[in-house]
C-alpha cells in the first residue's frame, strides 16, 4: 500500500493535480479501480502539504443486481461524503433502445450525468480511476480503430463545464491495484453490464497480453513514448521508472 501511495503522491505532483482547498469528487463505479482511487486519496489527505476535501459520486445506472451499501459503508468508515445518484442507463440502452454497441453512447450519459451532478454540488474537480494499463490501452485503442495517436490527459479542464479531471492512479499498474483491493478487503462491485468483458477495450487488453509474452517491456515504452513525445497534456510528468 505505501509503494501505491508512492506513485499516487508522485503522479498527483509531476502533473500538479491538486491545490490547496481543493473540493474533490471521486467517480465511484464500484469496480477495483475507483475503489482504490477513492482509498488512496482518503489516505493521502493525512500527508500531502496541500490540504483538500473529499466525497464520492457514485452513478446508479440501472444494472441489476448492483448493490452499493458496502460502498456506503467504505465511505462511511474513510470520513467520505457519499452521493449515489440514479440514472436509467440501463433502461436507456437495453430496453428502450436495445443497443448492439451501446459503449459510446453509456459514456456520453454518464459524463453528462456526472458532470450535471458536479455542478449541482459546485465541485469543480473529479478524481477518476484510470491507472497506466488503461492509458496504455487507450493509446492502441485509438491507433487501430481510429487511425490517430492520442489518449486521454493526466489533467483535463471540460471548458463547457468548468470540471477539471484528475487521474492519480495513472503511474499504477493494474495487476498492483488489484493486489491492493484484495488485501484490503474493498468492497467491490460486480459489473453486471451485459456486453462486460466483451468490448473492444477487451480486445485490446487480450492483444497486448498476447504481445508482452514476445516484448514483455512492451507497455512501459508505450507509456514512455506518451510522456516523451510528448502527448497534449502529458509533458510535465517525468518517464516512468
Amino acid at each position: 500500500m505505501q509503494q501505491l501511495l508512492g506513485r499516487v503522491r508522485r503522479c498527483i505532483e509531476d502533473y500538479r493535480m491538486i491545490e490547496a482547498g481543493d473540493r474533490i469528487a471521486v467517480g465511484v463505479s464500484g469496480g477495483k479501480d475507483s475503489l482504490v482511487t477513492l482509498l488512496a486519496l482518503a489516505r493521502l489527505r493525512r500527508f500531502l502539504p496541500t490540504p483538500f476535501s473529499l466525497e464520492a459520486i457514485t452513478l446508479e445506472m440501472g444494472m441489476p443486481e448492483m448493490d452499493y451499501t458496502p460502498v456506503a459503508q467504505l465511505c462511511e468508515a474513510l470520513d467520505v461524503p457519499y452521493t449515489r445518484i440514479n440514472v436509467p442507463v440501463y433502461e436507456i440502452l437495453f430496453e428502450e433502445r436495445k443497443e448492439k454497441n451501446p459503449c459510446s453512447l453509456c459514456a456520453k450519459l454518464r459524463r453528462g450525468s456526472l458532470n450535471t451532478a458536479l455542478t449541482e454540488r459546485g465541485i469543480s474537480k473529479i478524481a477518476l480511476g484510470h491507472h497506466y494499463d488503461d492509458a496504455v490501452e487507450t493509446l492502441m485503442m485509438n491507433l487501430l480503430f481510429e487511425g490517430r495517436i492520442g489518449c486521454f490527459q493526466p489533467v483535463t479542464f471540460l471548458d463547457r463545464t468548468g470540471v477539471t479531471q484528475i487521474r492519480p492512479l495513472l503511474y499504477c499498474h493494474e495487476e498492483e491495484i488489484q493486489r491492493i483491493a484484495n488485501r484490503e478487503k474493498l468492497p467491490i462491485v460486480h459489473n453486471t453490464c451485459p456486453i462486460d468483458g466483451h468490448s473492444r477495450r477487451q480486445e485490446v487488453k487480450e492483444l497486448l497480453g498476447s504481445m508482452e509474452k514476445t516484448y514483455p517491456d512492451l507497455k512501459q515504452k508505450i507509456f514512455g513514448a506518451m510522456q516523451r513525445y510528448p502527448l497534449y497534456g502529458w509533458r510535465d510528468g517525468g518517464a516512468e521508472r
